[in-house]
């Protein structure tokens, strides 16, 4: 059996000016999402948020994939720091302190492990659907072929996909929420995340070429 690279399994094309091609041509725009403490609102408070939330859904007239990622926090380079500054305090109250300090985030985190969450909403542009006789559906926008998406394509398409973010990103801000769109560098780490979760973890994230970060 030969070797095939994971690549070829993945439906990612390539990430170019802060947008992921797909391999049958449409595009994709995330978005970073921030989060609110639904439990200390208060019941109205909770109530509009919800309405919020549905008319924002209701408003839309394109869909969009909401994905919610759980991973374990690595906070061992933050426990190196805290040592650095200790060693380096010159007051013996302030040098105690930090000591102290330190074993206090030691013994939170030994009793459990800290989970981070993060909030990302995926916005899809399908720019061969323009072509005459070409619906916007995956399977047809493969049947197109690869020279379809041309120079000019791809940026009319960006161009609308970035109109449907900036939608999204006024809706959520209804919902008292914050939205920014992530950039090339930040969609491979995020993908790369996605495929290698322990060595995210661990905080290691590979190196990328100067040409992929635009």
């Amino acid at each position: 059996m030969k070797n095939t690279a994971t690549q070829q399994f993945l439906p990612i094309g390539q990430i170019r000016e802060g947008v992921i091609v797909m391999k049958d041509k449409s595009l994709r725009g995330v978005l970073l999402v921030s989060s609110l403490n639904f439990a200390l609102k208060s019941e109205d408070e909770q109530t509009a948020i919800i309405y919020q939330f549905q008319d924002f859904l209701n408003s839309l007239d394109f869909s969009c994939q909401i994905i919610a990622q759980s991973r374990k926090l690595n906070i061992t380079g933050y426990l190196e720091k805290l040592k650095e500054i200790e060693a380096g305090q010159k007051n013996e109250l302030l040098k105690v302190q930090t000591a102290e300090y330190r074993k206090f985030i030691e013994q939170i985190i030994s009793g459990g492990s800290i989970m981070a969450k993060n909030f990302y909403v995926v916005a899809p542009y399908y720019p061969l659907a323009e072509i005459p006789g070409v619906a916007g559906s995956a399977e047809k926008n493969a049947k197109a072929g690869k020279k379809d998406l041309t120079e000019e394509k791809f940026q009319r398409g960006k161009y609308q996909l970035w109109q449907r973010m900036e939608y999204v990103v006024l809706g959520l801000r209804r919902c008292g929420l914050r939205a920014s769109p992530l950039n090339t560098p930040e969609l491979i780490e995020v993908l790369w995340a996605f495929h290698h979760p322990k060595e995210a973890e661990s905080g290691y994230y590979p190196e990328l070429p100067p040409e992929m970060l635009i």
